[in-house]
């Protein structure tokens, strides 16, 4: 059996310019979802709507992918996180054993042959 791997990326982030007198405050991630097993892959695509910052801010320029992608699976929910995961990793399934296919048509794999 093959392992499949889930990465979570980071398409893109919207900003406020100024708000609450801090410099390019995210409130939403535009977040990937690849999984791969090396063969077949998965993917999925979305965007979250992240809370305003309280305590702590990071820089704009000091953010980094694990920390973006900490506060959308956050936004998301335990619950969220896993049923996507559970979808990409269902498309690998669905292609190793896809339940509709698309043979050729047999009167052109006769002809060919011929």
């Amino acid at each position: 059996m093959t392992t499949t791997t889930l990465t979570w990326g980071v398409a893109q982030l919207e900003c406020y310019p100024d708000a609450a007198n801090l410099t390019d405050v995210v409130f939403t991630v535009h977040w990937t979802l690849l999984a791969t097993d090396g063969t077949y892959s998965g993917y999925a695509y979305g965007s979250i709507g992240v809370p305003a910052p309280t305590g702590a801010f990071t820089p704009f320029a000091a953010l980094t992918v694990a920390e973006v992608i900490g506060w959308v699976q956050s936004a998301m929910g335990a619950e969220a996180v896993a049923s996507y995961e559970a979808g990409v990793a269902s498309q690998i399934e669905a292609q190793i054993n896809p339940t509709v296919v698309t043979p050729p048509l047999p009167w052109l794999s006769a002809a060919a042959a011929a």
